[in-house]
C-alpha cells in the first residue's frame, strides 16, 4: 500500500464545485514529460461505496505516464456528504464536467469503476452529443452496464430496500469484510489494512448514514437503461473492458451481455480468478492491460477488435 487514507487526503485538495465541496487530485505533468506539448491526461472514476482511494495500487505508476485526475463524488470519501439528499448519477456527471472546466482539460482518457463506470455511461451519453469529443478513450472495470445482468448482493438489496436507513446504521466492519469477501476473487482476498481503509472513508463526515441513499443508483440504472446503454453502442470512442471474471456481480456474465449488446470492435481485457476490484486484486495486470489498451487504440496501425487474455499480458515495464 503507498497511500493509508489519511495520506492520500494529504495529496488531494477541496474544490468547491457546483456548490459543493469536491475532493481532487490532480498529479500534474509525469516528472519526465516532453517539454513540446501537454502529457496525456487519464480522469479517473470511482465505484461504491468506496472512493478515490480505490485507484491508490496503480496511481504512482499511473502518474509516470500521465497527467492523472481523480475525484471523490458527492456522498463518498473525502467530498462532502448531504443527508438527507437525493444522490443523482446526473448530477455526479456534472461535477465531473465542472472539475473538467475547472481544470482546463480539453481531451482525456477515461478509467471507471462500478458507480463510476454508470457516471462514465452518462457522460458518455453527452461526448456522444459533441461534433469532437474531449473523451480520447473509455476503458471500465467491472460495473453494472446492464442492469439486467447486474446481481447485487443481500446487503445492496438490503440498503436499497425500505431497511436501508436501519441496515446502514447498523453496518460494521465485519459486514462490509464479509461483503468483500464475497466478491473479491479466492486468491486476491481484501486485506484488515484495505477495509480498516474503506471503513473509515465510508464513515468520514457520518458518511455510513448516506448509503442507503446512494445506492439508488440501482434504480436509475434501470430508469435510464435505454439512454445509458446507447451511450456504449453509439460511441465513437475506443472503448476496453477490464473484467474481473469471478466477480458475482458483473463478472464475466456482464462481458458476454455487452458483446450481445453493444456490437462495434472492443477491447477486453479478461482476468479469470479475480473479483469484482481488479484494481486492488491484480494492479500490475490491470495497469498493463490499461496501458496495452491506450497504446493500441491510439496507434492507427493496430486494429481495435481483439481479445486480450490478462494471465500473458506484459508486465507494466515492457
Amino acid at each position: 500500500m503507498n497511500y493509508s487514507p489519511r495520506q492520500w487526503k494529504n495529496i488531494g485538495t477541496t474544490r468547491r464545485l457546483l456548490g459543493h465541496n469536491i475532493f481532487t487530485l490532480d498529479s500534474g505533468a509525469p516528472p519526465d514529460a516532453p517539454r513540446a506539448g501537454e502529457p496525456p491526461t487519464l480522469l479517473l472514476l470511482h465505484g461504491y461505496p468506496t472512493s478515490s482511494w480505490d485507484w491508490e495500487a496503480i496511481w504512482p505508476e499511473l502518474c509516470t505516464r500521465f497527467r492523472v485526475v481523480a475525484l471523490d463524488f458527492l456522498g463518498f470519501g473525502f467530498s462532502e456528504k448531504p443527508y438527507p439528499y437525493d444522490y443523482q448519477i446526473r448530477e455526479q456527471a456534472d461535477l465531473v464536467e465542472a472539475l473538467v472546466a475547472d481544470l482546463g482539460l480539453t481531451r482525456f482518457h477515461v478509467l471507471a469503476h462500478d458507480y463510476g463506470d454508470t457516471v462514465a455511461q452518462e457522460l458518455l451519453a453527452r461526448q456522444n452529443e459533441l461534433a469532437t469529443p474531449q473523451w480520447l478513450t473509455l476503458c471500465l472495470l467491472n460495473g453494472g452496464l446492464f442492469p439486467e445482468t447486474h446481481r447485487p448482493r443481500l446487503t445492496q438489496r438490503l440498503l436499497a430496500s425500505p431497511l436501508g436507513p436501519f441496515i446502514a446504521k447498523r453496518m460494521t466492519p465485519q459486514r462490509l469484510h464479509n461483503t468483500l469477501a464475497a466478491i473479491f476473487g479466492p486468491d486476491s482476498q481484501p486485506t484488515s489494512d484495505l477495509v480498516a481503509g474503506y471503513w473509515e472513508l465510508i464513515n468520514y463526515n457520518n458518511g455510513r448514514l448516506a448509503l442507503h441513499k446512494l445506492i439508488d443508483y440501482m434504480a436509475q440504472r434501470r430508469a435510464h437503461r435505454e439512454r445509458w446503454v446507447q451511450a456504449l453502442a453509439q460511441s465513437p470512442i475506443p472503448i476496453g473492458l477490464i473484467n474481473g471474471a469471478r466477480d458475482p456481480i458483473s463478472g464475466a456474465h456482464m462481458v458476454a451481455r455487452y458483446k450481445e449488446v453493444v456490437g462495434h470492435p472492443l477491447m477486453i481485457m479478461s482476468l479469470e480468478d479475480i473479483g469484482h476490484y481488479p484494481q486492488w486484486e491484480a494492479p500490475d495486470q490491470v495497469l498493463a492491460a490499461y496501458l496495452q489498451f491506450v497504446q493500441a487504440v491510439m496507434a492507427p496501425e493496430v486494429p481495435g477488435n481483439y481479445v486480450c487474455n490478462l494471465d500473458t499480458a506484459p508486465s507494466p515495464g515492457q
